[in-house]
């Protein structure tokens, strides 16, 4: 099914249960596949389940950690913004390997001062099914990303649901890397 050889975690490490959203620990020894690796997270094929590992046990899995984005030197607001964005595009859905920007998930990103002279950013996205687990997992997920940008004082993802998501919010691109182009 996966065109990769089985990992074998070389230390136990928390996942999370794809599409329910429950946290698990997987034991050191087990085989794992891994069926995605976007935006430094990984979905991995374990006995029948999916579950998405954080990029921070990449190590787990022998592979390296994702580095903290930068920003050049003396960066304006628009730069900022543009980082935020990029960051919001290394945010995978576990089981659609398209970005959550493509996706069409964000709905709303507004950067504002903090006194401190970092930037506020404040997120509304949606999901592609409202009972999906995951969820707040990839709320937290584009949260920590956009804390990543050293200008980034604190971020805020909001959850809403409408409009409700349809494909039609999908970038064209992503509409035809799903097959969804009609």
């Amino acid at each position: 099914m996966y065109d990769r050889e089985p990992v074998t975690l070389s230390r136990a490490c928390e996942a999370v249960m794809i599409p329910a959203g429950t946290h698990v620990i997987i034991p050191e020894g087990t085989e794992v596949n891994v069926a995605q690796s976007l935006g430094g997270s990984f979905t991995v094929y374990v006995d029948g389940n999916l579950l998405r590992i954080a990029g921070k046990d990449a190590d787990a899995l022998g592979l390296e950690p994702v580095e903290s984005p930068r920003l050049p030197d003396n960066p304006t607001d628009a730069d900022v913004e543009k980082l935020v964005w990029e960051q919001m595009k290394t945010c995978y859905d576990p089981e659609i390997p398209i970005n959550i920007v493509d996706l069409g998930l964000v709905y709303e990103c507004k950067l504002s001062d903090a006194p401190d002279g970092k930037k506020h950013v404040d997120v509304k996205m949606t999901l592609t099914a409202p009972g999906c687990g995951m969820g707040n997992i990839l709320a937290a997920d584009v949260k920590q990303k956009i804390e990543s940008v050293s200008l980034v004082k604190e971020a805020h993802v909001e959850l809403v649901f409408d409009p409700p998501w349809s494909r039609d919010m999908m970038s064209d691109e992503a509409r035809l890397q799903t097959g969804m182009y009609y």
